[in-house]
């Protein structure tokens, strides 16, 4: 008995199959065949002549329509049920399709039939068949009905000639959301049935069984599927071919009449956007943006968990203090603070790639010519707290100048384009425009998409030795601002320079100026006050930044010295306006900044600032009365008018060699002794009993107990035998030296008692025109009759001449006390020689042979012929200077 019942047409598999689906339930569906007819197979393995045509009749007649069935006959076995269908329209179907020709009717339908009915009705079917093939139409049109199918790309010659172009297609299945089979209709006798991928998004997985085992669906993916299927599944499409995967399979936007799948997938939040298509897509990948926005505001399906970036937040106003490297950059604002941002969806090159690694440098340095010291505006794109090792980071968009910093690095290939996590939002705002930059730097060949490394630039290290900085010193000497880059800051007045058009990389120390010694990598190295602070203004103004050098002189280890230019502005004046660094006048006077340090000095002074918030200036030094009106250089070659520098010293202190220190007494004197007195009150209270940290340095200021009077003194260390904890230390103010445990040695970190409060006393000095015996033994006695006849007394210094080289003060004295009438003649540089303890120097400096010491050189030779007359000291054996 014929049973009847409604279905929707889901599917045509041939011209004579049908896959129906519950009008109720659309999971339900059911397999439904023509009675009584047969039609061209379609097979992967190559379709039947007229089997495309055959079912597109169908297709195009009953898919997404009701229809109304009638089973005749089912297949015992398969269950496969056959009958007739009728639309609502009218069409009745086997007929339609047999009057159109695109079925025959079986050769043995009805043998077996006794039904009068089912005769009438072959009948009929076999008189329109009859008719069809009189007027040859379809099945009977002839032998041309054979179309070849393709069931993949090919060669790239494929997307060489479709790539770009917009074509019609069958969706024939549906695998997932994003994925379909789908025939293009590209020529009339051939078609290409290929995996096409819907360009721009990705939905979740469906259910699949791999191996026996079923893999259940993702969240969404099932529905993802069936949203597909009832809007495309057998329906006649636009494909605009865009590209292809990495696994060959198409790649293209599939429009249904209505508009694009996948705008409608991301608006039901079924998909999201696939940033590995947005360079094929191009411009349309915004529209695809904007819909997968919609569903996230509406916390739509895969979006129910979203949370919406803030937007709120303004652009920063920001200075760029450090590049870090190609996509992290140190900014500072208004405030003074300092935050690290690392550019948004960008990542400079890679050390651990070899086709990267070559490029850091270059892609550094080139982020550094354009934003060191710049203002820029900053979005803040995301941030995340530190966790499991990692720093707290920030990512951001950096514009100069209106120009997007991290796809101007990306557009020159010094940058990649970071491939985000599905659910990470942490990202550039044109990220679309950063990956379609990337694929245009590698079509030409910019930067790390070359294929060749760049020349790296070599610097040699001019200050690795004295010796080398000697080699450089007259080639940079003669040049006047020279252009270099600061590339390292080690304190706050000293420099790595880089001089790219001399290859050469030096030491700059900053001319006429001191700026106290910064902390050490470790606790220990404790630096001295304001140091940090001398060193953070020299980071913040100078580091990386392109300058210019003005080099002088080079010091004992082979650093240059000389004035550092940075945006044009000397940065000694600016360290010591700040009263971050105190002026050395003699050094100044040399490199000719002393009247503009000295008055940027006396303003830090006025004001308070740094290393004078303490200053007091009652006890400052006049300045004036101390300069040296015979200061030189050594290469001076005359001294035209006799120095007339007469100052009242003491000597506190002769060395082993000879050389003396000396104390001036005047207001650094008087300073001195008040600053003693709290000193040995400061000393004496036990709170203050706080030994230094291990490991001191050559060139700390430490107080120290000098051993024969048990007083505390200012002392600086000389040098450090680390194996006995053993310090020689020189005491500042007296020039006097001895060997001292670290574990007898305090901390001088109190501003009251530092240098620039009360500079040191002691300073360096000989004997002009005198020259002390060469024996030890008459060494001995010639120190130990000098301190005969000066200790304990004022004295009167002659400064003849200073070496600013040497820092050393050539001087002839004077006892104001002597009984000698003549007091030309009474000087202790004559009273020496004449005792035989010295004598005058064979060989003499050019500034001593001036004709205006030629009267004081004939004195001393009389008293030095004195001496040799009556075998006194030296010559008690005769003349030791003849051959």
């Amino acid at each position: 008995m014929a049973t009847t019942f409604l279905a929707n047409a889901k599917l045509v598999l041939s011209g004579d199959t049908l896959v129906l689906a519950s009008t109720n339930n659309p999971s339900l569906e059911r397999t439904f065949s023509f009675a009584f007819v047969s039609a061209p197979r379609l097979s992967r393995d190559g379709d039947e002549p007229f089997a495309f045509q055959s079912r597109e009749y169908l297709r195009n007649l009953v898919v997404g329509k009701q229809v109304k069935c009638t089973v005749l006959y089912t297949i015992p076995g398969s269950g496969r049920e056959y009958g007739t269908a009728l639309l609502q329209d009218g069409t009745e179907f086997p007929d339609a399709l047999v009057k159109s020709g695109w079925l025959k009717v079986r050769e043995d339908a009805g043998r077996k039939e006794e039904s009068e009915e089912v005769l009438e009705r072959l009948n009929k079917l076999r008189t329109l068949e009859s008719e069809a093939k009189s007027e040859g139409l379809g099945l009977h049109a002839g032998t041309d009905g054979v179309i070849q199918v393709q069931n993949d790309l090919g060669g790239p010659e494929f997307m060489n000639e479709w790539k770009g172009k917009t074509v019609d297609g069958i969706v024939e299945r549906v695998i997932s959301g994003d994925r379909l089979l789908v025939r293009l209709l590209l020529t009339e006798k051939k078609h290409w049935q290929v995996m096409t991928l819907i360009a721009g998004i990705r939905t979740p997985s469906t259910e699949r069984v791999t191996n026996g085992q079923t893999q259940p669906a993702e969240e969404f993916g099932n529905e993802a599927r069936s949203f597909v299927e009832q809007r495309l599944l057998q329906r006649q499409v636009k494909v605009k071919i865009v590209g292809a995967s990495p696994q060959a399979q198409l790649v293209a936007a599939v429009i249904h009449p209505r508009g694009n799948i996948a705008e409608f997938l991301l608006q039901d939040g079924l998909a999201r956007c696939n940033d590995f298509h947005s360079t094929m897509l191009g411009t349309d990948m915004a529209t695809l943006r904007a819909a997968e926005k919609k569903a996230q505001a509406a916390h739509l399906r895969l979006h129910k968990n979203h949370v919406a970036k803030a937007t709120d937040s303004k652009d920063l106003e920001m200075t760029v203090t450090k590049i870090i490297g190609a996509d992290t950059v140190i900014v500072r604002g208004k405030t003074g603070a300092e935050r690290r941002i690392n550019l948004s969806s960008v990542r400079g090159p890679r050390a651990g790639e070899p086709s990267e690694a070559p490029f850091r440098e270059e892609a550094k340095e080139f982020l550094r010519k354009k934003l060191i010291g710049k203002h820029v505006r900053i979005t803040i794109d995301g941030a995340k707290a530190a966790s499991d090792g990692f720093e707290a980071r920030e990512v951001g968009t950096i514009t100069q100048n209106g120009k997007n910093m991290g796809l101007l690095l990306v557009q020159e290939g010094y940058c990649t384009v970071i491939r985000h996590r599905k659910d990470d939002t942490d990202r550039a705002p044109n990220y679309d425009e950063l990956l379609a930059a990337q694929e245009t730097a590698k079509e030409q060949k910019k930067g790390m998409w070359s294929g060749k490394a760049p020349k790296v630039r070599q610097y040699v290290d001019m200050s690795e030795s004295a010796q080398k900085a000697k080699i450089q010193l007259s080639t940079l000497a003669r040049q006047r601002k020279v252009p270099g880059i600061v590339d390292f800051c080690k304190s706050g007045s000293r420099f790595t320079i880089l001089i790219p058009r001399e290859g050469a990389k030096l030491t700059l120390v900053l001319a006429g100026v001191r700026a106290p010694r910064a902390p050490g990598r470790t606790a220990q190295e404790k630096g001295e006050p304001f140091g940090q602070e001398a060193l953070e203004l020299a980071n913040r103004r100078c580091n990386q930044r392109d300058c210019e050098i003005d080099v002088h002189d080079i010091d004992k280890v082979g650093g240059f010295i000389g004035d550092l230019y940075v945006n044009r502005e000397s940065f000694a004046k600016t360290l010591v306006e700040e009263g971050l660094a105190s002026v050395h006048e003699y050094s100044a006077e040399k490199a000719g900044n002393a009247t503009e340090l000295l008055a940027a000095q006396q303003r830090a002074k006025e004001g308070r600032k740094g290393l004078w918030q303490n200053w007091d200036p009652s006890q400052d030094v006049d300045e004036e009365a101390e300069a040296a009106p015979a200061e030189h250089t050594a290469g001076d070659v005359t001294i035209d008018k006799k120095p007339q520098d007469y100052r009242d010293i003491v000597i506190t202190n002769v060395d082993a060699a000879g050389r003396l220190k000396i104390q001036e007494v005047g207001k650094g004197t008087v300073a001195l002794t008040s600053l003693m007195a709290e000193f040995k009150k400061f000393h004496s209270d036990p709170k203050n009993n706080v030994p230094i940290k291990d490991n001191p340095k050559a060139g700390d200021f430490v107080a120290a107990r000098f051993s024969a009077d048990g007083e505390w003194y200012r002392a600086r260390i000389r040098s450090n035998d680390r194996a006995a904890k053993v310090a020689e230390v020189v005491y500042i103010d007296y020039g006097n030296s001895e060997k001292q445990p670290w574990s007898e040695l305090r901390p001088l970190d109190q501003p009251q008692f530092s240098i620039q409060k009360v500079k040191a006393q002691a300073i360096d000095a000989q004997l002009s025109f005198v020259q002390l015996p060469v024996s030890s033994d008459y060494l001995s006695d010639a120190i130990s009759f000098l301190y005969e006849i000066t200790e304990g007394r004022q004295l009167v210094g002659s400064f003849d001449f200073v070496d600013n080289k040497e820092n050393l003060n050539y001087i002839t004295i004077f006892d104001p006390e002597s009984k000698d009438s003549n007091k030309a003649t009474a000087s202790v540089n004559r009273v020496i020689i004449q005792n035989g303890h010295a004598m005058v120097p064979r060989k003499l400096k050019p500034w001593e042979r001036s004709p205006v010491f030629e009267p004081i050189l004939k004195s001393l030779r009389e008293a030095e012929t004195v001496a040799k007359d009556k075998r006194l000291g030296m010559w008690e054996y005769g003349d030791i200077t003849e051959d």
